[in-house]
């Protein structure tokens, strides 16, 4: 990692606001409040909010889209409400372009921008909510596709120094929904932009049988071009998973639980129909989805919060539910699937 020149500030630009209602900024829609929230507009921005006297030893949260988090109550600190935006592409060579973003930019919107910019690459992400910044932090990924496939540095603040840090993909520390600022990282750097190394040598990635079928569908499962399987991907996704803006959810609530070759093979002589994909370390990845509706479920609720309908890895507000409500019901579902399974899910929100 690398640390480049120290940014200028102005202790002028931001605002703060005290009870700041948190509603149109966390996806499951809960009603809570923060007790002091900032705009980021810049890093500057950021800088000056983490010195002002006002934020002086409280507690810090970072919010893009959330559509990663459960709120299950008021948030007693400071909430950073990231809206950096700008996209470009950095540089390019031979073998690839190197494109920048924003933390601030829809991530659904900048894979739309570089796929029209015939720039291939980032087609099996699409459609995923949330913002730029959030994806490095889960290593969101989608039919076959993880941000560390296509990650080249991440650009952060240290939040008690206000130092400007590059982190390259291996300093990152990638792993499954996981990386270096979900751990170690985490309340201790802000992540302002994202660079991205999209290949030239640009090849289709459409293994995924709910995406293959969606391609076959569409006459394009020959040798699908980038804009098919996003318009494919779009379409599946679609069609499993509900709009935040209609109904309250965090898209996937649960990992797909990864286990070893032993525990499988004990397991698929109870459950031969289990839905599973080996791993190239030899273990096996198994669908979180399929074990929750061979639970019974899906569709079934527990006050105002649910279990879709059409998708059982997601959990849904359907008007009124609280936070405390959503993590009720994903412990009923865990307690579930362990007893007839033997697997834990492990959710991938994070609760405050």
């Amino acid at each position: 990692m690398s640390a480049p020149d120290p940014i200028t500030v102005d202790l002028s630009t931001v605002w703060f606001a005290a009870g700041y209602a948190l509603r149109a900024h966390n996806t499951f829609g809960f009603d809570v409040r923060a007790r002091l929230a900032c705009r980021i507009d810049s890093e500057a921005d950021l800088i000056e909010a983490v010195r002002d006297p006002r934020a002086a030893g409280l507690p810090m949260l970072v919010l893009g889209g959330g559509s990663n988090v459960v709120l299950t109550r008021d948030y007693d600190g400071l909430v950073l409400l990231m809206a950096l935006h700008g996209r470009r592409v950095v540089r390019e060579d031979a073998d690839a372009w190197y494109v920048e973003a924003a933390a601030g930019e829809s991530w659904h919107e900048f894979v739309s921008w570089t796929l029209e910019a015939g720039m291939p690459g980032l087609e099996n992400l699409a459609l995923i909510p949330g913002t730029v910044g959030a994806a490095p932090i889960q290593n969101i990924g989608a039919y076959g596709l993880e941000i560390a496939d296509r990650c080249a540095s991440v650009r952060a603040i240290e939040t008690a120094t206000g130092a400007v840090t590059e982190f390259d993909a291996e300093d990152c520390a990638f792993g499954y929904r996981d990386s270096f600022f979900k751990r170690e990282g985490r309340n201790r750097y802000v992540i302002t932009s994202v660079t991205f190394r999209l290949p030239k040598a640009w090849q289709p990635n459409a293994g995924y049988a709910d995406l293959s079928r969606a391609l076959a569908e569409r006459g394009a499962d020959g040798a699908p071009d980038a804009r098919a399987i996003y318009d494919a991907v779009v379409a599946v996704r679609r069609a499993k998973l509900p709009d935040p803006l209609l109904i309250g959810n965090a898209g996937s609530f649960f990992k797909n639980p990864v286990i070893d070759a032993p525990q499988f093979d004990a397991l698929f002589a109870r459950e031969p129909q289990i839905v599973s994909y080996r791993q190239a370390d030899g273990r096996v990845k198994l669908a979180a989805g399929w074990l929750i509706d061979q639970c019974g479920w899906k569709g079934r609720a527990l006050r105002a919060a649910a279990v879709h309908d059409r998708q059982a890895l997601v959990l849904v507000n359907r008007g009124g539910a609280t936070g405390a409500d959503i993590l009720e019901l994903a412990q009923a579902i865990q307690r579930d699937v362990a007893a007839r399974f033997g697997v834990a899910l492990e959710q991938e929100p994070v609760s405050l």
